[in-house]
């Protein structure tokens, strides 16, 4: 995560929470560069002539998170995470609408701003993991959380430690199991 002062977003977080909303003012400038850093691992990830831009998954998120009304912050790599998770719904929602029969199917659809091309190929690649990672959640929902916030939220172990009140080393076998139980999934078509 970013050189952020911890302790200065979690009161932010705890206040806003508490419905302070002059808190969000103040949080976002401190929270934008690490939203940033999250969305980048997503677009990454992505074919290079997506539609949707790094900018434009932050702000989708961040108007998102802003709607968190019963959301109790605990600190900030809980928001952090909870972003992960909605960047994540976002790409997968995207995902899926290229891929509805009522809207084309898989006809090439071109952008009017960028006259872009868009390829398949990594939205069925997105489906096939978050369909993969929803099974796993039903086998073991900690494991599924950790390939969410390694994977798509870019947390490092200590991070997403934090995050599930747990020792790393219970994170890292979790990873280790997961990875290997999604390939296994992923590879067999489930």
């Amino acid at each position: 995560m970013t050189a952020d002062p911890p302790s200065e977003i979690t009161g932010l977080l705890v206040d806003w929470s508490n419905g302070d909303q002059a808190a969000l003012d103040k949080l976002l400038p401190l929270v934008e560069q690490e939203l940033h850093r999250l969305a980048h691992n997503y677009m990454r990830r992505e074919n290079a002539d997506h539609m949707l831009q790094t900018t434009a998954l932050v702000n989708e998120a961040y108007l998102r998170l802003v709607d968190q009304k019963k959301t109790h912050w605990q600190n900030r790599a809980h928001f952090y995470a909870i972003a992960a998770k909605i960047m994540r719904r976002i790409l997968l929602n995207y995902a899926r609408d290229q891929h509805r029969q009522k809207r084309g199917g898989k006809a090439i659809q071109v952008s009017l701003s960028g006259v872009q091309v868009l390829s398949f190929q990594r939205p069925e690649e997105l489906i096939a993991l978050d369909e993969a990672l929803d099974r796993l959640a039903a086998l073991d929902g900690r494991k599924a959380h950790v390939v969410e916030l390694k994977y798509f939220g870019g947390l490092d172990m200590d991070e997403i430690a934090e995050v599930l009140h747990v020792a790393p080393i219970t994170v890292m076998r979790d990873w280790k199991f997961a990875k290997a139980w999604m390939f296994r999934e992923i590879k067999n078509g489930g």
